[in-house]
């Protein structure tokens, strides 16, 4: 039996954050969220990362499966990516005027993925995902959008629920939200709604929380992009979270369509800061007019590591290499889990995994299963997708699928 992991610095540190900072660790990397049940299970702060891994407070190590909760594509502290940031930093960062490194940044995109005619840099996925929006609304002169049950774009207001903290009912009122994958439910809103929709939103396949993904069924994406072009409605894909790991032409090249807009962040620089929001020609005018901008958006050192990290993806096959890595995994936790009588759902495509013990509604023996993993140096979330990256070695792999098996047994023999 491995030891298990005590976490006394990181609970210390989390008493003092939360004196001086809301919630102690705010947003969806703190223990609020329901990520991380039962909570005293994980440990709050990170003291070094490298690679695949990463090391707490407590000097605990674990094999990372959240990978920043998506950023780390390539492996904590890449070389390649680092040295490109570093050269571009002896430049100059964040200056007056732009420099060109931004533009080289662009001309990649441009060649990398397949609908993209331009690129529009910010910082963070919502950004993205509201200059899609705003976009498509400035574009088409509607308001309504069709977003799918179980989505996430972001944390804007028009991004939320009518229940959330701060949320106006005005900030939501034009979001129409429809099951995933009927088709008939999306001809009838169009119907319902002539000249109305100005864009439909959605991931390249239901990768939310709390529940099982589900990929697009044959042909749905097809049928989506022709009631688009019927309607003069944008189709906006955010691939924020999935970007990259299924395809470096875009998820939507991926299951065979293209969007008019498509949103990037989480794996285009292996950790820096940068976003993208890329689309066709005919709207390039069009997000040229938006007043949509921020202090740092034009700061040189992302464009560099983004460079950096797309080139180094394309040498690696990086969309191949993550879904070997992520299907030998996945095949070694079903086959522990299946030894000790339990039925380990793992769903999504497998760089971008999601876990479930199906046995139990309650989700308690998951969320006990998980956190017995946590304690022993693997480091899932209890309802989250987790992420393969490719430092991830065969023995990182293979320490993982004993400690899953270890932690398997610990809660068979509690039930």
């Amino acid at each position: 039996m491995r030891p298990v992991n005590t976490y006394t610095k990181s609970q210390e540190a989390f008493r003092r954050a939360c004196k001086v900072i809301p919630s102690g660790i705010y947003g969806h990397q703190g223990p609020a969220e329901g990520c991380y049940v039962p909570v005293e299970a994980w440990p709050l702060y990170t003291s070094k990362a490298q690679g695949s891994w990463f090391w707490d407070l407590d000097g605990n190590k674990y094999i990372d499966y959240m990978c920043a909760y998506g950023p780390n594509i390539l492996g904590y502290n890449d070389p390649d990516v680092d040295e490109a940031a570093a050269k571009q930093r002896a430049i100059g960062d964040c200056t007056t005027l732009p420099q060109t490194v931004m533009i080289d940044f662009a001309d990649l995109l441009v060649d990398t993925v397949a609908c993209a005619d331009w690129a529009f840099f910010a910082k963070n996925g919502n950004d993205a995902t509201t200059a899609a929006v705003m976009t498509a609304r400035a574009h088409t002169r509607r308001k309504k959008l069709i977003m799918f049950k179980g989505y996430y774009h972001g944390v804007s207001p028009w991004t939320q629920k009518i229940d959330y903290a701060g949320v106006l009912e005005e900030d939501v009122v034009n979001n129409i939200v429809l099951p995933w994958n009927d088709v008939a439910a999306l001809e009838q809103c169009f119907a319902e709604n002539k000249g109305q929709i100005a864009a439909v939103v959605s991931q390249p396949y239901m990768h939310g929380n709390f529940h099982d993904n589900e990929l697009p069924a044959p042909g749905f994406w097809q049928k989506v992009r022709q009631l688009c072009d019927e309607n003069e409605t944008v189709l906006i894909i955010d691939d924020v979270r999935a970007g990259f790991r299924m395809d470096l032409a875009g998820s939507d090249h991926y299951f065979g369509f293209e969007a008019d807009l498509i949103c990037f962040c989480k794996a285009l620089a292996n950790g820096y800061n940068v976003s993208a929001l890329c689309g066709k020609a005919h709207l390039q005018n069009t997000v040229s007019s938006l007043s949509f901008t921020g202090s740092y958006w034009m700061s040189a050192v992302p464009f560099a590591a983004g460079i950096a990290c797309i080139e180094k993806l394309k040498r690696i096959d990086a969309a191949k290499l993550l879904n070997e890595k992520g299907a030998k995994l996945r095949d070694g936790l079903v086959a522990a889990g299946k030894k000790y009588g339990f039925d380990l759902h793992v769903t999504g495509v497998p760089s971008l995994f999601y876990l479930r013990i199906a046995d139990d509604p309650t989700l308690k023996l998951h969320q006990a299963w998980i956190a017995e993993c946590v304690k022993r140096g693997v480091f899932f979330t209890t309802h989250h997708n987790h992420f393969i990256n490719a430092a991830l070695s065969d023995q990182d792999i293979a320490e993982t699928i004993e400690i899953a098996d270890e932690a398997f047994s610990i809660v068979a023999n509690r039930r």
